[in-house]
């Protein structure tokens, strides 16, 4: 079946502005870059979003969650599926006593300054993680010795099948940077957190500091995904990049930051060819260095030429 034909199926069945094909992936990343999506879907409640799981168990049609666009790489003939975007229908938020009840598209930085404000701790680490809640949850996002794992109480999910579920945050496996929602491809849609009380002047003193530590190190005025690469165990994936002799290094329009070697920043005009390019050489050059195989951390969407980060040499 071809292209055209999915999408003039779509567009048929659904027949919602929520619906469009061929929007360009790179207005919708922290990167800039990235093709159009087949189908591009910003479902307002549940019922359309297992309407459209259901289109794509019937057409045998791959999906892609998407939230504020972090943490990913979308190859330059962008993703021939469904692009599931977790925008504003979902970006809710109640706070009652230390619970704080979340949509999956809240953003976090104001997750994180909203829960401040109301005098409860435990999301200060947040402060300048530039993704949304769902994203964070399914990957258990985290900074300065503290993570999602730590304040999520549990989730609530949409499977695959579109069968709605709760997880206790027990049933999450959650591990360095994944948990079972990433995992099994659960779509998280809302999340309760527990979080403890404290005096707002001294959770915001604490944020400032966090925020003037990322200020410091990483290249936040830059287009990027943020961390390339997951760190290995007992090491960091920015020294052994630095000791490599990788910083500055550049492909195309794709450079390693030389202010933090675990960022790839977007220069202006780079592709994903050229992302993809730099992130391969970066992985060769620890590997023949240190012995160590750097994985990387933000998900690779689409078709990219060999060598493809992340492919362990034989």
């Amino acid at each position: 079946m071809s292209a055209e034909s999915v999408q003039a199926r779509a567009l048929c069945l659904f027949r919602a502005a929520w619906l469009t094909t061929g929007e360009p992936l790179a207005a919708h990343t922290s990167f800039r870059i990235g093709g159009p999506a087949l189908l591009f879907a910003a479902p307002p409640d549940a019922e359309a979003l297992r309407r459209l799981l259901a289109f794509c168990a019937d057409e045998r049609l791959p999906w892609l969650v998407l939230g504020r666009g972090t943490n990913l790489l979308v190859s330059d003939a962008g993703y021939n599926g469904l692009v599931i975007h977790m925008g504003k229908a979902w970006a809710w938020l109640r706070i009652s006593g230390q619970t704080a009840e979340v949509g999956a598209g809240y953003p976090l930085p104001a997750l994180a300054r909203k829960t401040a404000e109301a005098g409860l701790a435990g999301l200060e680490f947040a402060a300048g993680i530039p993704g949304s809640t769902g994203g964070a949850v399914a990957m258990n996002a985290g900074a300065f010795g503290a993570n999602m794992a730590a304040v999520v109480r549990d989730v609530d999910c949409i499977l695959p099948s579109g069968e709605a579920c709760s997880l206790a945050n027990a049933e999450m496996g959650f591990a360095y940077r994944h948990s079972r929602a990433l995992g099994e491809a659960m779509i998280v849609v809302g999340v309760h957190l527990a979080l403890t009380l404290g005096r707002p002047e001294d959770i915001a003193r604490r944020m400032a500091d966090f925020q003037a530590q990322r200020k410091a190190r990483q290249p936040l005025t830059s287009w990027s995904a943020g961390s390339v690469f997951r760190n290995p165990p007992g090491d960091a994936a920015g020294r052994l990049i630095e000791a490599a002799g990788c910083k500055g290094l550049r492909r195309g329009g794709a450079l390693v930051s030389p202010k933090h070697a675990n960022f790839i920043v977007n220069t202006g005009g780079a592709t994903a060819a050229d992302v993809a390019a730099l992130m391969a050489e970066v992985q060769r050059r620890v590997w023949e260095t240190f012995g160590v195989w750097l994985e990387p951390e933000i998900k690779l969407v689409g078709e990219f030429d060999a060598p493809t980060p992340g492919t362990r040499p034989a």
